[in-house]
């Protein structure tokens, strides 16, 4: 069986020490704000729009990649993502995850209409007792690690 694949984003968002996650209703556990990756949007735009439907945040994305490169008219720098997974959803069915870190300017959220409204921001030692997976707590801490301090 030949596998279908769907390019997402997915952004930990960091404000003063604390990683915003969201309780995935379907999934039944907390994850990072994300969503699939519209056809001839960039990756980087994809994660800025979620974070903006999801949340209600306006985002700075965290740029992994400080190296200078030569560019011309025909080119232009992509944020990279901190990481990228392949991801199975289902048998058949696999997700390619843009992986970002960001900074908000604010703890107060506002999802647009029916989205996920069980949205919390966690500390480290929140993280500890959370039920969620490792890739999931290694990526929070991570995020809190680069971006935890006010902006």
């Amino acid at each position: 069986m030949k596998n279908t694949r769907d390019f997402t984003a997915n952004i930990t968002i960091v404000h003063d020490n604390k990683v915003l996650l969201h309780f995935h209703k379907d999934l039944k556990r907390w994850l990072p704000v994300g969503g699939h990756i519209e056809k001839d949007e960039l990756p980087e735009e994809a994660a800025i729009r979620e974070a903006r439907e999801e949340a209600g945040l306006e985002i700075e994305l965290y740029d992994n990649d400080k190296a200078d490169r030569i560019a011309d008219a025909r080119q232009s720098r992509l944020k990279m993502p901190m990481h990228i997974f392949l991801e199975d959803i289902h048998e058949g069915h696999q997700h390619i995850d843009f992986i970002y870190y960001a900074k908000a300017n604010t703890f107060e959220l506002n999802p647009e209409e029916d989205e996920s409204v069980e949205l919390r921001w966690f500390t480290a030692e929140e993280l500890d007792k959370l039920d969620a997976g490792q890739p999931i707590k290694y990526i929070a801490r991570e995020a809190l690690e680069l971006l935890g301090g006010k902006k």
